[in-house]
């Protein structure tokens, strides 16, 4: 039996009522991408304050163009009502873990809470947030119709994975190649017509939203494994008395060698999905050893990093009690503001239980935000004197543009750096000082 849809059809060219659910990082291109090409696009996130501050033109994450919030036909809220006769619902709530490292759905569900009573006979719901191969259809689907009140099949499924890379202005929304599925051949075709409009680089059409699913945690799960790999090499380079640097750019001469670099490994990504695999896996009961060992090494890397700056003091004849040790950069990565599961918070707490006195300075994190996650009073940058040791934990271009020589002004003639992704040539630092990096 024929079903009808409440869209309509000109051609080959599909007209939906968009609503994307969540504007963070994520939601906002993509809202704004769907708002260029369909003139009825609605962008809904619960935080009200944040709409307020979109609709002032103002987006705290950077992650769209200087002026696209004025000129967009995209219109923001916090009012759920306003999703009313919306045909095509994106899902981009964060997926986060919590404190047990174990899935955190709540966010998504809800959103399918959020949604429900406005959905219709003949909608689509896609979801772009990152689960575990199943959520889509087990999870979701079942929430939607307990909301809605309609029949299952009143209603489709799609998935869609997020690419999204926070900063990255060159790998946007819509040049890089979207992965979609629906529930069926009929929804695929919708889907994978709606996200061809607005993604320049096209679609690759999953043969299953499981298949998507888990294209999506894989993808994560592979980088993360390969940076461990890395920040292992990392430290038997330390041990051996090697640059771990200088033997990964000799290794790069090869054509086949993969470009990673040890580092912090944070972020709502790359640090979180691998759980959502493995408490998958380990529901379906195979225990997996290689992405935890992953995990684990990742998860250490800032206490080792406040571990061997302790050390490096000590050895320079240093007091550890009472140290000021600037740190450079909070966020989880350079170049964007995004705090969420930064891993500098895990050098922060190390050198305070040896006695230290950590200085954190960030031109781009959230004073108010540092605080309220991670107890941490982000100092201004003329605090940062009488260094025992600076640790340039994120290389934001505010620091990479510096001359090597005011970058570490703050510290001591005989102190310490440490530069935790490379990012200075020892070379050009005064004599006197100790420098080290993973």
């Amino acid at each position: 039996m024929l079903r009808c849809f409440p869209f309509v059809v000109f051609g080959d060219l599909m007209t939906e009522r968009i609503a994307v659910i969540g504007l963070g990082y994520v939601g906002l291109p993509v809202a704004l991408a769907f708002a260029e090409r369909y003139e009825d696009t609605v962008g809904y996130d619960i935080a009200a304050d944040r709409v307020a501050a979109l609709q002032r033109g103002e987006d705290s994450t950077g992650e769209v163009p200087c002026g696209a919030l004025q000129t967009t036909r995209l219109r923001v809220t916090a009012s759920a009502e306003d999703l009313t006769g919306a045909s095509f619902f994106v899902v981009t709530v964060p997926t986060p873990i919590d404190g047990s490292r174990r899935p955190d759905l709540g966010p998504l569900r809800a959103a399918c809470a959020a949604i429900g009573p406005f959905l219709r006979p003949g909608a689509a719901v896609v979801f772009e947030s990152t689960v575990y191969p199943g959520v889509t259809e087990e999870v979701c689907g079942p929430l939607l119709e307990r909301h809605s009140g309609l029949a299952r099949s009143d209603f489709r499924l799609g998935y869609s994975p997020e690419r999204i890379n926070p900063g990255d202005q060159v790998h946007t929304f819509a040049k890089i190649v979207k992965v979609v599925a629906g529930e069926d051949a009929e929804t695929l075709e919708r889907v994978a017509r709606v996200y061809e409009s607005v993604v320049e680089a096209g679609v690759h059409r999953a043969p299953s939203i499981k298949v998507a699913e888990a294209a999506k945690v894989i993808e994560n799960t592979q980088r993360d494994l390969n940076i461990a790999l890395m920040n292992e090499l990392a430290i038997i380079c330390d041990r051996l008395g090697i640059r771990t640097a200088e033997v990964l750019e000799a290794a790069r001469t090869k054509w086949n060698f993969l470009g990673f670099t040890p580092g912090l490994v944070g972020g709502h990504c790359i640090g979180v999905d691998p759980y959502y695999l493995t408490a998958l896996a380990e529901a379906v009961g195979y225990h997996p050893e290689v992405i935890l060992a992953g995990r684990r090494i990742n998860d250490s890397m800032g206490r080792r990093i406040a571990e061997r700056t302790v050390k490096l003091i000590v050895a320079a004849g240093g007091e550890v009690r009472g140290a000021r040790v600037g740190i450079l950069g909070l966020t989880f990565k350079e170049d964007v503001p995004d705090l969420r599961n930064s891993r500098v918070p895990d050098i922060v707490r190390e050198l305070r239980a040896f006695g230290a006195e950590p200085l954190v300075h960030d031109p781009l994190a959230d004073p108010g935000q540092a605080m309220a996650e991670y107890g941490i009073a982000l100092c201004p940058a003329e605090a940062l004197s009488g260094l025992s040791a600076l640790i340039v934990a994120v290389p934001h271009a505010t620091y990479r543009e510096q001359a090597p020589e005011d970058l570490v002004a703050a510290v001591k003639d005989d102190g310490i750096v440490v530069d935790v992704k490379s990012m200075l040539s020892p070379a050009a630092l005064p004599k006197g000082l100790t420098y080290w990096s993973l």
